[in-house]
């Protein structure tokens, strides 16, 4: 079993910066891909980025690529999305997620376990 714990969302202008950080219990977070996704108001599950067990492989969604990177610490069971340049259009919850597997993973269904989301809201 893994728990998932986002932190470091919250209100930032159009073109500012945010950090969101994924904390995981467990002895066995290395061997898990990790995930970030992201749900607007009214729309679906969207994903962000992937990581794989060992943080040599990363994937990001064409509508950051360039803006938001993706990292983690296998010293401190945690992953990072750092969320540069901002847009309105990024508002949103950020979900991190694992998947019982090393490569990257970008389907939602495909991960096992998921945090409660942290609150990501860019003003213009």
């Amino acid at each position: 079993q893994v728990q998932l714990v986002e932190s470091g969302g919250g209100l930032v202008q159009a073109g500012g910066s945010l950090r969101l950080s994924c904390a995981a219990s467990g002895r066995t977070f290395s061997s898990y891909a990790m995930g970030w996704f992201r749900q607007a108001p009214g729309k679906e599950r969207e994903f962000v980025a992937t990581i794989s067990w060992s943080g040599t492989d990363t994937y990001s969604a064409d509508s950051v690529k360039g803006r938001f990177t993706i990292s983690r610490d296998n010293a401190k069971n945690t992953v990072y999305l750092q969320m540069n340049s901002l847009r309105p259009e990024d508002t949103a919850v950020y979900y991190c997620a694992a998947a019982t597997t090393r490569g990257l993973v970008l389907g939602p269904r495909s991960y096992n376990y998921w945090g409660q989301g942290t609150q990501v809201t860019v003003s213009s």
